[in-house]
């Protein structure tokens, strides 16, 4: 389908803010998890959830963005609860992860995304890719292999955490395009984030009060003791707000596989701040396998996939 300047420049833009709001707040997780002395992924994750069900919520009953869209079936309800659940199976993990690993590597893993994206795509939708696709796919896989050989603060509980995290924003991306292209049950990005939010908040606030044990009145004597550590999660949780009505839209304008193959490109700004803000060590057989990634997405979109869809 032919798209037009205007189209391309709006699916760019979108693009563009999705990958500043997204470093933004992977470096304040990165921040608030490590340096800050709040080490609580669970909570954080259910105060980026509450934001995203204010602001949907303001968004579309008071400011009238966008015209409020109704669950209209069972199966929908089903679906859009799965999605908020692999949500916060994806986000947990990854906050997790980023307690035991670096953000370099905690990225150079998630650029397996779109290996589970293809699987996941052809699983749920029996929608296949072209074969070049998949064989530029290999050396994301190999990288992510020699990056964990080489990488000098590996932790397996960490590695493992953001392999599962991985594969959940796979299936996520997948099913959220699901939700907003389906004839039957097509939701606009605002109404699918507003449905989602409230969904993940029920699953993340038992879990936050029984995994970390006191967290609301630890964060209380945090925020007496500095409170400059309520204004920073005020912001990062304004800004996951954006990061996920972005993710959606960016699904929508594009598709799954786009979305994921287009995320390693930030990957030279988010070792640029990891090296600045947590002094991580590095090694240059480490780095190397980030910029294969690079790489071989670029040549999967310039040879087999039509950006703009």
């Amino acid at each position: 389908m032919k798209v037009s300047v205007s189209g391309k420049l709006f699916t760019l833009g979108l693009i563009s803010f999705w990958y500043a709001s997204n470093i933004g707040v992977l470096l304040l997780n990165k921040y608030l998890l490590s340096n800050h002395g709040f080490r609580y992924p669970i909570f954080l994750t259910l105060c980026h959830m509450m934001a995203c069900s204010i602001l949907s919520y303001v968004a579309i009953a008071w400011l009238k963005m966008v015209p409020m869209q109704t669950v209209r079936s069972r199966v929908q309800f089903v679906k859009i609860s799965s999605l908020g659940l692999i949500f916060c199976l994806s986000v947990v993990g990854g906050n997790i992860s980023l307690r035991y690993l670096p953000v370099s590597f905690n990225q150079a893993i998630g650029a397996t995304t779109p290996f589970f994206t293809a699987v996941f795509a052809y699983l749920m939708t029996l929608r296949r890719e072209g074969w070049l696709t998949y064989v530029t796919l290999l050396p994301v896989v190999a990288g992510v292999i020699i990056a964990s050989g080489g990488e000098p603060s590996f932790h397996l509980f960490g590695f493992i955490m953001c392999i599962a995290a991985t594969a959940a924003r796979a299936l996520k991306t997948v099913l959220q395009g699901v939700l907003l292209s389906s004839e039957g049950e097509k939701l606009n990005s605002m109404n699918l984030l507003m449905y989602m939010a409230p969904v993940a908040v029920a699953f993340l606030l038992p879990a936050s009060i029984i995994m970390e044990e006191d967290v609301i009145g630890i964060t209380i004597s945090l925020a007496r003791e500095d409170s400059s550590i309520l204004w920073l999660l005020m912001f990062n949780s304004a800004l996951a707000y954006f990061v996920n009505l972005t993710n959606f839209l960016v699904t929508k304008h594009t598709s799954a596989l786009t979305l994921q193959v287009i995320i390693p490109l930030p990957f030279p700004i988010e070792i640029l701040g990891n090296l600045q803000s947590f002094s991580t060590p590095r090694m240059i057989i480490c780095m190397e396998p980030k910029f294969l990634h690079i790489h071989s997405y670029l040549f999967s979109v310039t040879s087999n996939h039509a950006f703009f869809c």
